[in-house]
């Protein structure tokens, strides 16, 4: 039980945190927290009912005496037996919620265990014991096991600035997954990312561009009683301000990162699509993300573009028309891993709808099961709801189409491993899609960066080693990512 004293300085804390103006701050006012609350105690604690902590440490000690042993085939052996992000139930969301800063110790030294093994494994030379194949034969199997991590940015209209700040602050604290998905806003931010190297986000992200990219001077606008909304037209011109004319294929040659950007059919009988360098390398970039911010009855359906054979700009499926990525698949997690291999998704969310399921999941008083329960329940009945509405409203196709959104925005799972999402709940309805002032662009990257601060040390333990994976196959490996279909057209346009 907690003396008085120590409960005001707990809130004293928490308000500092609330209201930091950097990192630094925030972390120093977590640390303090979780020093008054008995957490750092816990933290250097080993025991515990949450995770198999034998299991950690000796694999620990295990590692360590190898090294010291300079066992490297030992070692090798040992890797070998398994590295994966859930080892012992080191993942579990539970060891990450009750600090406000970190999580127990021997987590912490396991994961920096394993990774100075890896490198270490990695710096070896070559011999006849470990030679160059064993070493990526190994790191292979060890990256596909492990799997990656992905960033996906939530559709969220205007309240999309919401999702820079977070991006910013992943980036400037080396934490930016290489696979990245973005739906409706949350399409922008991915595409900004996926087009610019390192070297140019360090100025993009700072830049004024993003913020206010065709500098409309809202501000000295006089005021009215219905907020202006956000056209057509100025979206196109603000894509073309911020994300370059490139396509996806073009783009990952450019910067390495893995973008993928939702977007939902307009038509009846088709599926949606997840656009990316696998399965659509020719289509360009922005086309795609003006296809996902297209919200339906707001904007017009969007035709897509990419380039032919001989870098031809022409129409991308020309009888397909495209509409609001989120309205099918705001955070395609099952394609992710198909296509790369993905298994711990962080989740930018800023979707008003998705908020509000969220807040009301979280303070329901029921336990876990039963709400595991509810949700597939209704699941079910959304599912046998649009196949009524879809047998019964043939005649209505506008009013089907209508339906078989609305049932496919409730039915969609709007959660990953890691959610960062703003503390407010209730959105005005004309900030949806209206202009903002840049005071509240600026709040909301503001509650970005300050809603991401919390997550940044469980983001790092948990991607550490798939960073170090990752690092690895990129010093060991030859990275030609050149595709036949533009050996073909060099070879065309010499013909």
């Amino acid at each position: 039980m907690l003396s008085i004293s120590a409960s005001l300085s707990l809130s004293r804390l928490e308000r500092k945190m609330r209201r930091a103006e950097n990192y630094a701050d925030w972390k120093q006012a977590a640390l303090e927290h979780d020093s008054i609350s008995g957490l750092e105690a816990w933290k250097d604690k080993e025991v515990s009912n949450s995770y198999d902590h034998l299991n950690i440490r000796t694999r620990i000690d295990m590692l360590r005496r190898l090294r010291q042993e300079k066992d490297d085939i030992g070692l090798l052996f040992a890797l070998n037996e398994g590295i994966h992000g859930n080892q012992g139930g080191m993942g579990k969301p539970s060891l990450y919620k009750l600090a406000k800063f970190g999580t127990k110790r021997l987590i912490e030294e396991y994961v920096a265990e394993i990774v100075d093994a890896l490198e270490h494994i990695s710096m070896l030379p070559e011999s006849d014991d470990i030679t160059l194949e064993d070493k990526l034969d190994f790191f292979d199997r060890a990256s596909r096991c492990f799997g990656r991590s992905a960033l996906m940015l939530s559709g969220a209209g205007s309240l999309g600035h919401f999702h820079l700040g977070v991006v910013r602050t992943l980036f400037e604290h080396q934490m930016l997954p290489n696979v990245i998905s973005g739906s409706s806003a949350g399409s922008i931010f991915a595409a900004v990312l996926g087009t610019h190297t390192d070297e140019e986000l360090i100025s993009v992200l700072q830049g004024e561009k993003l913020v206010d990219p065709m500098q409309l001077d809202i501000d000295n606008r006089p005021k009215r009683m219905i907020r202006e909304q956000v056209d057509s037209a100025s979206l196109k011109l603000t894509l073309e301000s911020v994300v370059p004319d490139l396509t996806f294929q073009e783009a990952y040659e450019k910067t390495g990162r893995m973008i993928s950007i939702t977007i939902a059919p307009i038509e009846e009988h088709q599926t949606s699509r997840l656009m990316n360098a696998v399965t659509s390398p020719n289509v360009y970039v922005r086309s795609a993300v003006m296809a996902s911010c297209a919200v339906p009855g707001v904007f017009p359906a969007v035709m897509l573009m990419a380039k032919n054979v001989y870098g031809e700009t022409q129409p991308y499926l020309p009888n397909r028309r495209w509409v609001d990525g989120a309205v099918t698949d705001d955070l395609p997690a099952k394609r992710l891993a198909r296509l790369y291999g993905v298994n711990h998704y962080i989740v930018s969310q800023a979707n008003p709808l998705a908020l509000a399921i969220m807040r009301s999941e979280q303070y329901v008083p029921i336990p876990k099961s039963a709400k595991n329960i509810i949700r597939f329940s209704s699941h079910e009945l959304l599912k046998s709801s649009e196949q009524f509405s879809r047998r019964y409203l043939r005649k209505l196709p506008d009013v089907g189409k209508m339906f078989n959104m609305f049932y496919s925005v409730l039915a969609q799972d709007y959660k990953g491993d890691i959610n960062i999402a703003p503390n407010f709940s209730f959105v005005n309805p004309q900030k949806l899609l209206g202009q903002l002032t840049s005071d509240e662009i600026n709040k909301l990257v503001i509650e970005g960066e300050r809603s991401t601060w919390p997550e940044l040390e469980q983001i790092r333990i948990c991607s550490n080693i798939g960073h170090k994976l990752e690092q690895i196959m990129d010093h060991h490996t030859d990275h030609n990512v050149k595709s036949f279909y533009k050996v073909n057209r060099r070879k065309s346009a010499r013909s």
